[in-house]
């Protein structure tokens, strides 16, 4: 299925993909650190960012 003329699942390395990780924890503690928690939707669409699924565009405004 294609959404915007590109995959829905992109090909990411290893390194990307474990970037994406490290990136999503840094700030799931900062956000912790404050005295918030990240939403369930909000942690679907990063384990779908973090997978390749979609891109950085569209992980910051699903809406796209």
């Amino acid at each position: 299925a294609e959404r915007t003329g590109r995959p829905v699942r992109e090909v990411i390395t290893e390194a990307e993909r474990r970037k994406r990780q490290e990136a999503a924890d840094f700030a799931r503690a900062s956000v912790g650190l404050e005295g918030f928690k990240i939403s369930e939707e909000v942690e679907r669409q990063t384990a779908r960012f973090i997978a390749g699924e979609i891109d950085l565009a569209e992980y910051v405004d699903p809406a796209r």
